[in-house]
């Protein structure tokens, strides 16, 4: 049955709406070879966006600059306001964006662990509030929250889970209560992350893979056939209790010691630096875990002479020898290091109960801004090198410990592709991803791609950021008469 004159007219505006967001501003001409319309029906469609207040002129383009062939439209910015939250167990970072997702301000918020749940939030909510008003906005449409922890798929509430902050739960209702009108949405961070990697980091040109969260506690997100998968109670992905050999013990319902956390979290890579010789990371949690797998990555490149003016491997690794061999392509691990910072996002474990729920992010430190973690390269702490036969081992017992992980994850699912991220798995870029890589293939028959995050310290705001701008524009996009 073919659809009505109104139901084409909304699918037309909707791809229109669609290619304006991800082309950025397209004259008529443009629309029309994109879309594939004729001239007359563009023509309708600009007209109706245009008199809604979705799309306005911004410019002009070709040589002659001029005439009506020769504007650009683009989508009204400013229509709407969106923030995105990254919530940690010692504060918060926040950003507010325009609709088309260019950010406008952002900030951060330490709270301290001694602060009560009512003091927290608050200080949390009027970060919120100060951003939003430094961004310029009245009002905010959409706040998308990234949080460690499990999310109820029948309610989208965080759940209740022990070893998490308690005002972590009361956030979404204290930023629903003050700032009226607008959608909240709180989504785990190790999804966020997963949906940015999917959308605009190492995983784009992939419809099926998982996302192994390294970082002061494990975790992995599930995307398969295009589509993030929750799972029955919304636990997909808590990988931290995964039974696994070379632990004293097995995991319990309510603690992950004993699983994959304690082999692969920040106190185990810790613990396993010192053992092997070498320096124990400056703190005990995901940054400090990073610092020390960045510096024995950045050490076996060098070794090896490969490495770029970044210090980024262009090899790839020999298994058997921990060095890295010619040839390998390093695109990844360019990217990464490029954004890698010395405290590169990371998390807790997806937000099980236990201590692989407890949050140990990289990314800037709270005082900070949000985006200084792109400003310092991989290795760019200033630390000198390690010992190469110590690094390489250490990189070597880490590669095999994490692909024991990877390997039951490729049973059971089959990705076809892992991409290591947190601040652990950013910091070790291309040259621990192929490590884990070389011993999945003799570990597992089914060919699995093993890559390096490329979003470091902002994968979860842009999951959150990608999340609010979608729902917003799914509601301003939608036909008149579904509001």
């Amino acid at each position: 049955m073919p659809a009505s004159p109104s139901t084409a007219r909304a699918i037309n505006d909707r791809v229109a709406l669609r290619l304006l967001q991800q082309e950025g501003p397209l004259t008529a001409g443009q629309l029309k070879q994109l879309t594939g319309l004729s001239r007359p029906t563009v023509a309708d469609l600009v007209e109706r966006l245009t008199a809604s207040g979705l799309i306005t002129v911004v410019g002009e383009s070709g040589e002659q600059r001029r005439g009506p062939n020769a504007r650009l439209y683009g989508i009204v910015a400013g229509r709407a306001h969106l923030a995105a939250l990254d919530v940690r167990t010692e504060g918060v970072l926040v950003l507010v964006s325009d609709l088309v997702g260019r950010v406008l301000a952002e900030a951060s918020m330490p709270i301290g662990g001694d602060a009560g749940t009512g003091p927290a939030v608050e200080q949390a909510v009027a970060a919120v509030e100060r951003t939003a008003k430094e961004a310029g906005a009245d009002r905010l449409h959409t706040v998308g929250i990234g949080a460690p922890g499990l999310i109820d798929p029948a309610t989208g509430d965080l759940r209740d889970s022990a070893g998490l902050p308690a005002w972590h739960r009361n956030l979404a209702a204290a930023l629903q209560e003050r700032l009226p009108g607008a959608r909240v949405t709180v989504e785990n961070e190790t999804n966020l992350a997963a949906l940015a990697e999917q959308r605009e980091g190492a995983a784009r040109d992939r419809e099926t893979f998982v996302l192994l969260w390294l970082g002061h506690g494990v975790g992995a997100a599930v995307v398969l056939d295009g589509i993030l998968r929750r799972g029955a109670s919304g636990g997909t992905g808590e990988i931290g209790f995964l039974p696994v050999p070379g632990t004293t013990s097995l995991p319990s319902a309510t603690d992950c010691d004993g699983g994959f956390h304690s082999l692969t979290g920040a106190a185990a890579i810790g613990a396993l630096a010192v053992r092997l010789g070498l320096p124990a990371p400056a703190t005990p949690d995901g940054p400090g875990a990073a610092a020390i797998v960045r510096r024995a990555a950045r050490t076996t490149a060098e070794a090896d002479g490969s490495a770029g003016a970044d210090g980024v491997a262009t090899g790839s690794l020999d298994a058997g020898r921990g060095r890295l061999a010619p040839g390998g392509p390093a695109s990844v691990a360019e990217a990464a290091a490029a954004d890698g910072a010395e405290g590169a996002a990371g998390a807790g474990a997806g937000g099980a109960a236990g201590s692989s729920a407890e949050a140990g992010y990289g990314g800037p430190a709270l005082g900070e801004s949000a985006s200084v973690d792109a400003a310092v390269a991989f290795g760019g702490d200033g630390s000198a090198p390690l010992d190469p036969d110590l690094a390489a081992r250490f990189l070597g017992v880490l590669a095999d410990r994490i692909a024991v992980g990877v390997a039951s994850v490729v049973a059971v699912l089959d990705p076809g592709c892992v991409v290591l991220g947190g601040e652990v798995g950013q910091a070790g870029g291309a040259v621990l991803a192929r490590l884990v890589q070389e011993r999945l293939r003799r570990m597992s028959p089914l060919a699995t791609e093993v890559r390096a995050s490329s979003l470091g310290g902002t994968a979860v705001l842009r999951g959150a950021l990608l999340t609010a701008r979608e729902r917003a524009q799914d509601e301003l996009f939608a036909p008149p008469e579904r509001h």
